[in-house]
């Protein structure tokens, strides 16, 4: 598939994912939902796998990649992000992950060796800046204190696990495992982990029969993680985790659009001069000044 495309369908899909998380929120725990996302993500991936007759079966060495991996970006991340938003707001959680490019950048520089241009420095910079600029109204009413600290810091080592779990799916394709068969066991592993979770915290595995759960749990799966992972992973090994991970601070963007369009949001000055710098960022980072092709480069 065109890069351009796998690039644009991750973002327009994770741009979206907001809408339908709020819909999982209420008397099932976020916990036993994250089960229940990433198990039925599994299902399709293997039932994808049969379908195309994909090789299934890895060594004890690959399976111990994909637990790993598996537990970094479908577990681990997800737990540490929602548990950060019990103590920050949205808009904090979305900066502080937004560091996940920083942390990408340095990671494929140790693990990988990944050359990281100065376009990529001055793209990062103005996204970053962009982001906080297009939340800065809602960072003004923060308490500084031992929560935000916590949360701050939970939401830090949410995205830490995201990019090492990045970095292990760059890996798994370096030893030639497909897309598909590595993402199913990840997403099985990492639903297992957050199972777990769920009993450790001596919470229920309840459900919701609602229409608005169901259909957001279906769309979370299929689209929000088979498909946009699938695109945002296959990218990745393509262009580089430090280039593909300014989706990251995209998709804020495109759900502050979304939110205009669904929810009647009024745009301020923020507004306007935040979306600029993301996608001057952004332009900066596909283009080089205007030789797009090389951004998405294979090579």
């Amino acid at each position: 598939m065109n890069n351009h495309f796998l690039y644009l369908i991750t973002v327009l899909i994770w741009g979206s994912t907001w809408i339908a998380i709020n819909y999982q929120l209420g008397d099932v725990a976020l916990e036993a939902s994250i089960t229940y996302r990433f198990a039925l993500a599994a299902f399709i991936l293997f039932l994808f796998a049969k379908i195309k007759q994909l090789p299934m079966l890895f060594s004890l060495k690959q399976h111990g990649l994909f637990a790993a991996f598996g537990i970094c970006l479908f577990g681990l991340n997800y737990l540490l992000l929602y548990s950060a938003q019990q103590h920050i707001n949205s808009a904090l959680t979305c900066i502080a992950f937004s560091t996940l490019m920083i942390m990408n950048i340095v990671n494929t520089r140790i693990f990988y060796k990944t050359k990281i241009t100065t376009q990529v420095y001055v793209g990062g910079a103005f996204g970053l800046f962009g982001i906080v600029t297009l939340f800065w109204p809602q960072l003004t009413d923060i308490t500084i204190g031992a929560a935000t600290f916590l949360g701050l810091g939970l939401c830090l080592l949410g995205s830490f696990s995201a990019s090492i779990g990045n970095m292990l799916s760059i890996k798994n394709q370096k030893n030639n495992v497909p897309i598909m068969p590595a993402n199913a066991w990840g997403m099985l592993y990492g639903a297992m982990f957050t199972g777990l979770a769920v009993i450790f915290q001596g919470k229920q595995f309840s459900f919701s029969f609602e229409i608005a759960y169901v259909s957001s749990l279906v769309y979370l799966s299929l689209f929000g993680s088979v498909i946009a992972f699938g695109c945002y992973l296959t990218l990745m090994t393509r262009i580089g985790a430090h280039k593909t991970s300014y989706a990251n601070i995209l998709f804020p963007a495109i759900a502050v659009l979304i939110s205009t369009l669904v929810e009647g949001f009024h745009w301020s000055e923020y507004t306007v001069v935040g979306l600029s710098f993301i996608l001057l960022g952004n332009l900066v980072l596909l283009t080089k000044f205007s030789l797009l092709p090389r951004f998405f480069s294979n090579k």
